[in-house]
């Protein structure tokens, strides 16, 4: 069973991890502000489905820490920070490496996903 003041802390930090406000998370998971609020609020319990939107619109959240906070968030072998409206960035002594060592500048990152999705970033 899940824990529902337990998982309302998780939703809020991955909420406030990627800069989201309820509206606009509601409207990236795809469901109606109101079943963020009553989520938040302690009156709904999540649903799987609920869940399932959000492990597909942010593939980064693990599913068993979301569901009963079992692992981390964000999880250490997390090489990309992804912040709102902006690319995702590597780890900074990589980056920094690279464009020193080649006097590169990035153009462009691709994310693939293990469900053959991808996100394109243009710098």
């Amino acid at each position: 069973m899940i824990n529902t003041d337990d998982f309302m802390k998780r939703l809020q930090k991955v909420m406030d991890y990627y800069g989201e406000s309820s509206s606009s998370f509601a409207e990236k998971i795809g469901v109606q502000r109101s079943s963020i609020s009553h989520i938040l609020s302690g009156r709904n319990k999540p649903s799987l489905d609920f869940i399932l939107k959000i492990l597909s619109a942010f593939p980064e959240v693990d599913l068993y820490w979301l569901f009963n906070g079992n692992g981390e968030f964000p999880s250490e072998v997390e090489t990309l920070q992804f912040k709102t409206q902006s690319p995702p960035l590597l780890e900074n002594k990589i980056l920094n490496s690279e464009i020193e060592n080649h006097n590169k500048t990035i153009e462009r990152i691709v994310i693939f996903y293990s469900d053959g999705t991808f996100k394109n970033f243009n710098n």
